[in-house]
């Protein structure tokens, strides 16, 4: 894969502080640790260096409305994942100055990748690009990298759960049985996924389908609404509610919850689950997936950070922020970033994580009631193991649901990805969750936990009975103690808007009150209204709009409103 091109010069002067770094397209590793094991004629990688969903349209670009401001505008964007990316893209398209100031020296945030001393990705987690996501297939088309997204049938494919019998010499030779749910393309939604649900026969009975259809027609009937309402339960509370037998959930929604949020049934809300059906129904190619063919801070964050820049806006690595400077009226006078660097601008916008959001801001907001809910909101646990095979274990070119109490969702990137081609050995990305118990864990004892599960799904390959045996080559663990937000019942009326009290201060990020709750479509949009918010606030009232003090009768509703 060609490198990502150079940056255009930034409008403004880079900044100057020891350690700073204007994105030029390739990064080293942050801090994660990653092992691999000796192989013949291959070496061994090393370790790396320290280092809501409410259904609707999506969302229209950012513009001015009226005469642009006769200067542009800086906005300081906090944090280079997917959210903060997004509002700089649609800010500098408004005609604004962002800044994107990025503690690490990746990009991506959340879909952050490195390379090992073989010339390897490995990623923070396993991405999956769905129909269903109108706003971040918009940001392709907008980008033009449309063709940067492989698609593969519209199908859902579980792993059976078979335990497979030795032949006569005591070895198993069976191969992995797969169920799958094909959608078909030919009828419109949603009959394509009622025929695809009940052409399957493999996992759920006709009494189990008709009892869950049957749950399921409040949500048909009374749509967003009702998904709304059901975020005071648990998927496995609604599936009692509705008297739809246990197997459902053991057979099929276990491994979805995992899915979705790295978190099982018990955990997650009614309201998430049931939005994601909704939209597969909803949309003919809702549930249709698609990979990237590379690693996403390559080919998704670079084209996104050459626009950026090539439009008079900065992205800055190495930049991590130390305090939030406030002034006299409570605003935000500037940012202190680490080397004692200062840096000021009209209007700022946080696309932090949750947890990280909760430590840095001012004590003074503390009293406000509109942060009170983000002590609520915690980031969910989740490993992302990769491993390199000496052979094939698969052939299949789709992401396969394990339905193993310890693995999610996994895929033979050596099929499904061109970055990973190889026609000769896998290489499985696998996402461990609910993962809590593992965080912290060495390499080792989570590689020998995952391989103990790989033995279930590949006998023929993996344990003591294998008969064709495959060898680990490398691997490597990725571990992030605090991902997406956990999206447990009840958390609805914590997630903050865009826009804030504090009339120069924005949020961006998947834990915020938008569409499409802890996903990548979640974060895209996410940063797509918070630049909508600064471009409202910006042009209207000149620099004058980001000024005056804490709103203190701020409300989530007014908000929203209009």
């Amino acid at each position: 894969m060609a490198p990502a091109a150079a940056f255009a010069a930034p409008l403004f002067p880079p900044l100057t502080a020891a350690g700073a770094s204007t994105f030029v397209g390739r990064h080293t590793p942050a801090a994660r640790t990653s092992r691999s094991l000796p192989t013949r004629g291959r070496r061994a990688g090393s370790a790396a260096p320290p280092a809501r969903m409410v259904v609707a349209p999506a969302a229209p670009p950012a513009s001015l409305t009226g005469v642009p401001p006769p200067t542009k505008k800086r906005v300081a964007v906090i944090g280079a994942g997917l959210a903060g990316l997004s509002c700089a893209k649609y800010l500098v398209d408004a005609g604004y100055e962002p800044v994107v100031l990025e503690a690490r020296d990746v990009l991506g945030g959340k879909v952050a990748a490195w390379k090992d001393e073989d010339g390897d990705w490995y990623e923070t987690g396993l991405h999956i690009f769905f129909g269903a996501y109108p706003n971040m297939l918009q940001l392709f088309k907008e980008l033009d990298i449309e063709d940067r997204l492989q698609w593969k049938s519209h199908s859902m494919v579980f792993n059976m759960k078979t335990d497979a019998t030795p032949d006569a010499d005591g070895l198993i030779r069976a191969e992995p049985q797969y169920s799958r749910f094909d959608f078909p393309g030919w009828l419109p939604a949603p009959l394509n996924g009622i025929v695809a649900i009940l052409r399957n026969t493999d996992m759920l009975t006709w009494n189990e389908k008709i009892r869950f259809a049957i749950g399921l027609l409040p949500a048909i009937i009374r749509g967003q609404d009702y998904v709304e309402e059901c975020d005071e339960l648990s998927w496995s509370e609604w599936v009692r509610k509705h008297n739809i037998p246990d197997r459902v959930n053991d057979e099929v929604f276990i491994a979805m919850s995992k899915a979705l949020n790295f978190i099982n049934p018990d955990e997650i809300s009614a309201s998430v689950i049931l939005v994601a059906l909704n939209r597969f129904l909803q949309e003919k190619e809702g549930s249709k997936m698609a990979f990237l063919d590379g690693a996403p801070p390559e080919r998704l964050c670079a084209p996104l950070a050459e626009h950026i820049t090539a439009n008079g806006g900065q992205v800055l690595t190495n930049k991590p922020l130390r305090k939030i400077e406030l002034a006299a009226d409570g605003s935000v006078a500037a940012l202190q970033l680490a080397g004692g660097e200062r840096f000021e601008a009209d209007a700022y916008v946080s696309a932090m994580p949750v947890d990280i959001v909760k430590k840095v801001l001012p004590s003074e907001w503390a009293g406000l009631p509109f942060f009170s809910g983000l002590k609520n909101l915690v980031g969910v646990p989740v490993i992302n193991v990769h491993i390199w095979f000496d052979k094939k274990l698969t052939e299949v070119d789709h992401l396969l649901f394990s339905r193993s109490p310890l693995l999610s969702v996994y895929a033979d990137m050596s099929i499904t990805c061109d970055e990973y081609a190889d026609p000769d050995r896998s290489m499985l990305e696998l996402v461990l969750a609910p993962a809590a118990d593992y965080i912290g864990k060495s390499d080792e004892a989570i590689i020998d936990a995952t391989m103990a599960e790989l033995e279930r799904l590949f006998p023929q390959h993996i344990g003591p009975k294998a008969a064709d045996p495959a060898k680990i080559r490398k691997y490597h663990v990725v571990q992030t103690p605090r991902s997406v937000y956990k999206t447990t019942k009840g958390l609805q009326p914590s997630r903050p808007t865009q826009t804030t009290p504090i009339p120069n201060f924005f949020l961006a990020g998947d834990y915020t009150l938008q569409m499409y709750l802890a996903s990548m479509e979640g974060a895209v949009l996410s940063g797509k209204m918070a630049a909508g918010e600064v471009v409202k606030a910006g042009g209207v009232g000149g620099a004058s709009a980001f000024t005056g003090g804490i709103d203190k009768s701020f409300t989530k509703q007014a908000a929203t409103e209009g």
